[in-house]
């Protein structure tokens, strides 16, 4: 990785001052888009295939599975090779994997195996993708000005998760096949972008592969109390009050909204933190940072319960949207004091353990959702998730009282 200057000389500057950072955002938001479409089309073509919804729960869990599978690995290669060059291979493998799904359309041999086969490559990419830019996003900005990157990193995403499944199905109009070249092209976009980013960063030594420099992200997360907490309360909240998996069910049964009300439900919440986003961007947040964190998390579940007894689309829509906007307050937060208080050195192993437990809220809370749907109904289980998450909240503040109490994200 080539070396320049330390970009804290330039504290204080807009981020768009910072050209490492500048092209790092650009390549997240067009590898993010990318792959929202690429997931729209994945489960059309699966659902057409098999008309099954366990199929397409399959594919959301051959994409967790490997993340699992490589958690220990992914942080050693991150801590020792060049972010970087691990983010261009990895979007280099989703380019080819958008070409096997196109080449697979184009001659009619696509299937259930090969989309579960591409989404298990998805998931391994993902793996290695994940950690790489959590730990590479640090050294493009100054620590000052990290709060204020992760919320335009942040609305960055969030503006790609709603316009990437909306261009995705505009452009299957012309077919699956188009929305696979697409795709392509913005990885190959992504992988330019990244290429263009300029720190002042040298990977690690090769020092000996141990049991302990494995599970040094594990041991690192548990050792940092505030740390450990900030990570668990997200995994259990999202766990809990994610409603997502049961948005169908909302929308066809209980607000009689049809397809383009689904659509909207699952845009709201990404609208919300669209919007907070680019708040925090312009006005990040330097005090009393761990009780607005808990303050955000509880008002999350509140505005769960509120969705989960709704009857009006356009409430539901509200509180779809505000779940969103306080659940990127608790993220904002919670991504800035993993990073400021890990090493560099450390951040590799560290952001592979916090993919994993991103990922088990996410998509293992769909799957929660479903089952607890399943026993008790779609309301009852949305209810009690909201609840939940303001159980969690309450007696987190209890077991770990120096995140609830702390002031500052980069502590002194």
């Amino acid at each position: 990785m080539s070396v320049t200057s330390n970009p804290a000389g330039n504290a204080g500057n807009p981020l768009s001052a910072f050209p490492a950072f500048r092209h790092f955002f650009f390549s997240r938001m067009a590898s993010t888009m990318a792959i929202q479409m690429l997931m729209v089309v994945v489960a059309w073509q699966m659902y057409d295939l098999t008309h099954s919804a366990y199929d397409l729960g399959l594919v959301g869990l051959a994409q967790f599975f490997p993340a699992l599978a490589f958690a220990l690995v992914t942080g050693q290669i991150v801590d020792r090779y060049d972010r970087r060059r691990i983010l261009q291979y990895c979007l280099a493998g989703q380019v080819a994997i958008a070409v096997l799904l196109a080449i697979g359309t184009l001659n009619h041999w696509i299937g259930r195996e090969v989309i579960l086969l591409a989404s298990v490559g998805l998931g391994i990419a993902k793996a290695f993708q994940m950690p790489a830019q959590q730990a590479i996003l640090p050294r493009l900005v100054p620590a000052i000005e990290l709060p204020r990157a992760l919320a335009v990193n942040s609305a960055g995403s969030q503006f790609a998760i709603i316009l990437g499944p909306a261009i995705g199905g505009f452009i299957y109009v012309a077919g699956a096949l188009a929305v696979h070249a697409v795709c392509g092209a913005l990885f190959l976009l992504a992988i330019a972008m990244i290429s263009l980013v300029r720190v002042d960063w040298v990977p690690g030594g090769r020092a000996p592969v141990t049991l302990g420099t494995l599970f040094a992200g594990v041991g690192f997360i548990w050792r940092r109390k505030e740390v450990l907490g900030a990570i668990s309360l997200d995994l259990f909240a999202v766990l809990l009050g994610g409603a997502t998996a049961l948005l169908p069910i909302f929308a066809r049964d209980i607000l009689h909204a049809g397809p383009w009300g689904l659509g909207l439900l699952r845009s709201a919440p990404a609208v919300g933190a669209l919007l907070v986003s680019l708040y925090l961007a312009r006005h990040p947040i330097r005090a009393n940072v761990g009780r607005l964190m808990f303050a955000s998390v509880a008002l999350y579940g509140v505005a769960t319960i509120v969705f989960a007894l709704s009857t009006s689309f356009a409430l539901s829509m509200a509180a779809l949207a505000c779940s969103g906007a306080f659940d990127m307050v608790s993220v904002v937060i919670r991504q800035s004091l993993v990073q400021l208080e890990t090493p560099d050195e450390m951040r590799g192993r560290v952001s592979a353990v916090n993919s994993i437990f991103i990922g088990a809220s996410n998509q293992l809370g769909e799957f929660e959702s479903g089952l607890t749907a399943g026993w008790l109904g779609a309301v009852p289980s949305v209810l009690l998730g909201g609840i939940g998450t303001i159980a969690i909240v309450a007696c987190w503040m209890r077991l770990f009282p120096s995140l609830a109490n702390r002031q500052m994200l980069a502590d002194a």
